[in-house]
C-alpha cells in the first residue's frame, strides 16, 4: 500500500503528501503510534488531515497510511449502555488497556468480540427479503430487544438462517450468497436512508412543565436550548435525558467539562425508568468528548451519536439524541477552517457553518422505515447551545435558529432570581404548537384553552408590571391585581420545577393537566367572587392557596388529591360570597 509523507503538523492538522490514492474522509493512520486521522481536504497528491488525537511529538518525514474507507460506526448488539469517546472508542476497554490517561494510538473495538447473544430467528429460509427486513431480534438490556435488518445495499431469497448463541461477527443469515452478521458498519457523515418521512403530530413527553404544557417538542422534532452560562442548559439536558418519553437515549458530550459527563455516569445508573421501573442506562448510549479531549473529534462525536439514534430509529424505536453543545462542535469546525487558511465568515466561523448545522438537524424526523412491515420509527434531536455571553445574534445560535422548530430561551436573570428552568415563557416558542393542541385536546379535554389563558395571564402580568414599577401595585384595580397574583401562582407552583426534588424532578402530564386546570379555575371563582363583592385580601387569604402551593409535590399515585381541590376551591368560595352576602 502506498504510503505518504507528513510535511507539516499544526496542532490537530497534518498534512502529507504522496496520498494521491486518498479521499476526502478517508481514514487514515498517522505515524507510527496509527493515530486515527479523517482526510478533509486534498489537493493533488498532498492532504490535509485532522487528527482525533494528540499530535504532539509527530513531526515531518513520518508516514501516513490510508485505510481507504470512510470514518464509520459499529452497529449491533452491545451499544447500549456504553461511554465512547467522539469516534466510538469504548472509553471503558481503553481505560483497562492504558490506565486513567488513555497512551497514543491506544484503540479497541467499539462492539465486544468476546460476548455472545441470543439471536432469535424471525425471518426463515425461502423468505424473499429487502433491506430493512427483520431477520430476528436480540434482547440487549433488560428492556431493549433490538431488531436485526437486513443492511442497506442486500435484498434476496434466504438461504440460510438459524436461532442460536452467536458474536457479532458471526454469520446468522445467508442472503442472495451474502454472508450477514448481527453487525454493521455505516459512514457516520451519510444518513442512513428511510421510506419517507412522515409529518411528526405525537409530544415528546418531557416530564418538564413548562416545556410540555407551554413549547412542546414532537416526536421526530428539534429543539434548540440556547443560554448564558450558568442559565442551566445543562441541568435541563439531564433533565430531558432521564424523563423524556423515548425508547432509547443518545447523550453525546461535546466539548463541555468534564465534571458534568461525571455526573451523567454517576446519576444515570441510580435512577429509575419510570416506564419500566429499570435502570437508565438500560436505554442509554453516552458519547463522551469533554473539552480536554481532542478538539477535532467534537465535530465526529456529534455525528457518530446521530448515526447510532439513526441506527435504532430504524428498528421502530421512538429516539432522543441531546447534544451538549453544538457551539463547542462549531468552534472546533472555526478551529480547524482556521488552520486549513479558509475565508473566514462571521466571528471566524466557516462560511459552511449554516449547512453544517442544518445538516446535523435534519437528520432527525418521523420517518416510514425500510422493509415490508411499514414501521415507524422517530429521532428527535434537542441541542444546546452555548452563545458567548448570552448573545443570541452570534452566528452558531442564528444557524440554529433558522433550521429547529422550538426555542427554549433561558434567561440568566429568571436563574440568577433562582427560577428553574429559567426558560423565558415570553420569548421561548414552539412551532409544533398547533399539532400538539389537536393531541392534548383528544387525550386531556381542553387543555389547549387553559394553555392559551395561562399564557395571556404571563403576557398581562408582563404589562402590568410596568405599570406597578411606576405607580405601585395599590393604584392597580381589584382584577388587575388578581391577574398578578394568579400569574405569580402560575410561575412559582407551575413553572417553576425542581430537578433535584424526588417527586417534583418529573410531573406526568395528568398531573400537569390537574395543576393548570386548578390555578385556573381559582382565577375563574375569584373573579367571580369579586363581582358578589368579596375583598381581594380575603381570596388571596384563602386556605385552599396553601394546597395549590403544594400540588407540585403531590406523588403521582396520588393525584385524587389535585383534583379534589377544584372541590375545595368551590366550597370555600361559596362560603366568602355567602358570608359578604348575609
Amino acid at each position: 500500500m502506498k504510503k505518504g509523507i507528513i510535511t507539516k503538523v499544526s496542532g490537530p492538522l497534518v498534512e502529507a503528501v504522496n496520498m494521491d490514492e486518498a479521499r476526502i474522509y478517508d481514514v487514515v493512520e498517522v505515524s507510527a503510534n496509527q493515530l486515527i486521522g479523517e482526510v478533509i481536504e486534498m489537493r493533488g497528491d498532498k492532504a490535509s488531515i485532522q487528527v482525533y488525537e494528540e499530535t504532539t511529538g509527530i513531526g515531518p518525514g513520518e508516514e501516513v497510511v490510508s485505510t481507504n474507507m470512510p470514518l464509520s460506526v459499529e452497529l449491533g448488539p452491545g451499544l447500549i449502555g456504553q461511554i465512547y469517546d467522539g469516534i466510538q472508542r469504548p472509553l471503558g476497554q481503553l481505560a483497562e488497556l492504558s490506565g486513567e490517561f488513555l497512551a497514543k494510538g491506544v484503540t479497541a473495538p467499539a462492539l465486544p468480540r468476546h460476548k455472545t447473544w441470543e439471536f432469535m430467528a424471525t425471518a426463515k429460509v425461502g423468505d424473499e427479503v429487502v433491506t430493512g427486513d427483520i431477520l430476528g431480534t436480540v434482547q440487549e438490556t433488560d428492556i431493549i430487544q433490538i431488531k436485526i435488518m437486513v443492511p442497506p445495499g442486500v435484498s434476496g431469497k434466504i438461504e440460510k438462517i438459524e436461532s442460536g448463541i452467536y458474536k457479532v461477527e458471526d454469520t446468522i443469515a445467508v442472503i442472495a450468497g451474502q454472508e450477514i452478521s448481527m453487525m454493521q458498519r455505516w459512514p457516520v457523515r451519510q444518513p442512513r436512508p428511510f421510506e419517507h418521512k412522515i409529518d411528526p403530530n405525537e409530544p415528546l413527553i418531557t416530564g418538564q412543565r413548562i416545556v410540555d404544557a407551554f413549547f412542546p417538542v414532537t416526536k421526530g422534532g428539534t429543539a434548540a436550548i440556547p443560554g448564558p452560562f450558568g442559565s442551566g442548559k445543562t441541568v435541563i439536558q439531564h433533565q430531558l435525558a432521564k424523563w423524556a418519553d423515548a425508547d432509547v437515549i443518545i447523550y453525546i458530550g461535546c466539548g463541555e467539562r468534564g465534571n458534568e459527563m461525571t455526573d451523567v455516569l454517576m446519576e444515570f445508573p441510580e435512577i429509575e425508568d419510570p416506564k419500566t421501573g429499570k435502570s437508565l442506562m438500560n436505554k442509554v448510549v453516552l458519547i463522551a468528548n469533554t473539552s480536554n479531549m481532542p478538539v477535532a473529534a467534537r465535530e465526529a462525536s456529534v455525528y457518530t451519536g446521530v448515526t447510532i439514534a439513526e441506527y435504532y430509529r430504524d428498528m421502530g424505536f421512538s429516539v432522543a439524541l441531546m447534544a451538549d453543545s453544538t457551539s463547542r462542535w462549531a468552534e472546533a469546525m472555526r478551529e480547524m477552517s482556521g488552520r486549513l487558511e479558509e475565508m473566514p465568515g462571521d466571528e471566524g466561523y466557516p462560511a459552511y457553518l449554516s449547512s453544517r448545522v442544518a445538516e446535523f438537524y435534519e437528520r432527525a424526523g418521523l420517518v416510514e422505515c425500510l422493509g415490508s412491515d411499514e414501521r415507524q420509527g422517530s429521532l428527535s434531536i434537542i441541542g444546546a447551545v452555548s452563545p458567548p455571553g448570552g448573545d443570541l445574534s452570534e452566528p452558531v445560535t442564528q444557524s440554529t435558529l433558522r433550521i429547529v422548530k422550538v426555542f427554549w430561551s433561558l434567561d440568566y436573570a429568571l436563574s440568577h432570581a433562582r427560577h428553574f428552568p429559567a426558560i423565558n415563557w415570553l420569548s421561548s416558542y414552539s412551532l409544533y404548537q398547533a399539532k400538539i393542541d389537536a393531541f392534548m385536546d383528544k387525550h386531556y379535554r381542553g387543555f389547549s384553552k387553559l394553555r392559551e389563558k395561562a399564557m395571556g395571564l404571563l403576557q398581562d402580568e408582563d404589562q402590568l408590571k410596568e405599570i406597578v414599577r411606576l405607580v405601585g401595585q395599590d393604584s392597580l384595580s381589584d382584577p388587575d391585581q388578581l391577574k398578578l397574583f394568579t400569574a405569580k401562582s402560575l410561575r412559582e407552583d407551575f413553572l417553576q420545577q425542581n430537578a433535584f426534588d424526588e417527586v417534583d424532578t418529573y410531573c406526568s402530564m395528568e398531573k400537569q393537566y390537574a395543576m393548570l386546570g386548578n390555578i385556573l379555575s381559582f382565577y375563574d371563582e375569584a373573579l367571580k367572587a369579586l363581582d358578589k363583592g368579596v375583598y381581594l385580601s380575603e381570596i388571596e387569604g384563602m386556605e385552599v392557596n396553601n394546597k395549590i402551593s403544594r400540588m407540585r409535590y403531590v406523588e403521582e399515585d396520588k393525584l385524587p388529591e389535585i383534583r379534589e381541590i377544584q372541590e375545595e376551591l368551590q366550597n370555600e368560595f361559596r362560603r366568602l360570597i355567602a358570608k359578604r352576602e348575609a
